[in-house]
């Protein structure tokens, strides 16, 4: 790599000066405490954007799903099925909460979480004695699952759905903005995702109560009265104010950024058409924001996704392999599973290519190719 080449990321913070002035108007008010004006806007607009009666603005996105978790009473002995094929954040919260995760397979449609599978694995959990109490499901890589089917699952069996978006802000699925499936939607603004706060995550939903159970337990669960009072244990989950102002900065520009991602992966697919790759494929219902690029290299290709991510390394390119699925991951080889392959095959041979909203047209030039002569050297 040439030291005078600056290395070009999967997905970098992309700021646009918006969010300075949004943070000096938010520090010259003094509100910088962990409430304010901005976290109240904040919550508003995200609410606006996704379609939800109530938005708790918090540290994580992790800890979004925990919270929604307590705050639907899921603990010790209850069984949450969630999507295998995921960052592992997905599921840790089953764990914080003393539950047990029930890993499932993908779909080949969106590689999201296979309606098929979810619905098998809900009745063999029943015969089992172990019903499965709520889902986790994820909206990968920006694209969200079949919620038409999932949503009927769910309801025709009684489970809690949480919808998992925290790649997806901004994307759609039968007509409706990821996030607004189920009872409860989940958000990161991780410095990685399309808009970002440095970190930070939501919890949405239209439940008034399990919002303001969640808020509850974010700010340690502390009592309506004069002195600190505490009935029960609580945690320090809250997003700062001053962080909801930078994150405001990032939404205002929010469609521009998916433009921009859906632009990169457009010029991926044609710059790539004649290897032997494929991409995630995008169902007729969905409108993914292309949060990532990903491409699969076919079983007789003449390289290996290692050898197109090293030799992209070497020029200082960051890849990433797709996500190990949670069920081959070993702080959770406890746990079942109903799988057949699909997300294995994927994590065998996909890859993650950089695509950041800020990248420029030299640096995706740069990496297309180094994609393209990988598949020439044998």
């Amino acid at each position: 790599m040439n030291s005078e080449t600056a290395r070009i990321y999967l997905s970098p913070p992309d700021v646009r000066g918006h969010e300075s002035k949004m943070v000096e108007e938010a520090i010259a008010s003094n509100w910088v405490a962990p409430i304010g004006p901005d976290l109240d806007a904040f919550e508003a607009e995200l609410g606006e954007q996704c379609g939800r009666q109530h938005v708790v603005c918090l540290s994580s996105g992790t800890a979004a799903i925990h919270l929604a978790l307590c705050a639907h009473g899921i603990g010790p002995g209850d069984r949450v099925a969630v999507a295998t094929f995921t960052f592992t954040a997905s599921a840790n919260p089953v764990i914080y909460v003393g539950a047990e995760p029930f890993f499932i397979d993908s779909e080949s449609t969106s590689w999201n979480i296979s309606p098929d599978l979810l619905d098998l694995a809900i009745v063999q959990s029943r015969q089992e004695g172990k019903p499965i109490r709520a889902l986790i499901s994820v909206d990968l890589y920006g694209q969200c699952a079949d919620y038409m089917a999932i949503e009927a699952i769910c309801e025709r069996h009684g489970i809690i759905l949480i919808d998992d978006a925290a790649e997806a802000l901004g994307a759609r699925a039968f007509n409706r903005p990821a996030g607004s499936f189920g009872d409860t939607g989940v958000f990161s603004f991780n410095g990685n995702k399309i808009i970002t706060t440095s970190g930070g995550g939501a919890l949405i939903t239209d439940d008034e109560t399990i919002a303001d159970r969640v808020r509850s337990l974010a700010t340690q669960a502390r009592e309506s009265v004069a002195h600190y009072e505490h009935r029960e244990v609580g945690y320090n989950y809250r997003m700062s104010n001053l962080l909801a102002a930078f994150g405001r900065g990032q939404l205002a520009t929010l469609t521009d950024r998916i433009g921009r991602r859906r632009e990169i992966n457009e010029i991926y697919r044609s710059a790539f058409e004649d290897l032997p790759v494929t991409f995630m494929p995008v169902p007729s219902w969905s409108q993914p924001n292309n949060w990532l690029t990903t491409i699969v290299l076919a079983e007789d290709a003449n390289t290996t996704k290692e050898k197109v991510r090293i030799l992209l390394e070497l020029d200082g390119i960051e890849s990433r392999p797709l996500w190990k699925p949670l069920h081959m991951q070993p702080c959770f080889e406890f746990a079942s599973s109903t799988v057949d392959g699909t997300s294995e095959g994927l994590f065998e041979r996909g890859l993650c290519l950089p695509s950041g909203s800020g990248m420029t047209c030299l640096q995706q030039e740069q990496v297309i190719d180094r994609v393209l002569s990988s598949f020439c050297r044998t």
